[in-house]
């Protein structure tokens, strides 16, 4: 999951080098803290919150496969 979220941001910002993604693992939860340079938090969250809408999606596709609920949090 994380190396998923962390290409996905790598590919849509300007600064791939200042990505953090952070885990934070529960019994039932999965929480992914991403983190990105300043300038790039609007290309991370999108017109309206459409690209960040997208990635969560496609990571509640992904943790389904584990039976776990993955959620995404953008850290500014």
């Amino acid at each position: 999951m994380k190396e998923l979220i962390s290409y996905i941001a790598r590919v849509l910002v300007d600064n791939p080098d200042q990505v953090r993604v952070e885990v934070v693992e529960g019994n039932q939860t999965l929480v992914l803290e991403l983190s990105v340079a300043k300038e790039d938090l609007g290309k991370v969250i999108g017109k309206e919150g459409k690209t960040a809408r997208a990635m969560r999606t496609i990571l509640n596709a992904a943790s389904a496969k584990i039976k776990k609920r993955a959620v995404l949090e953008i850290i500014e």
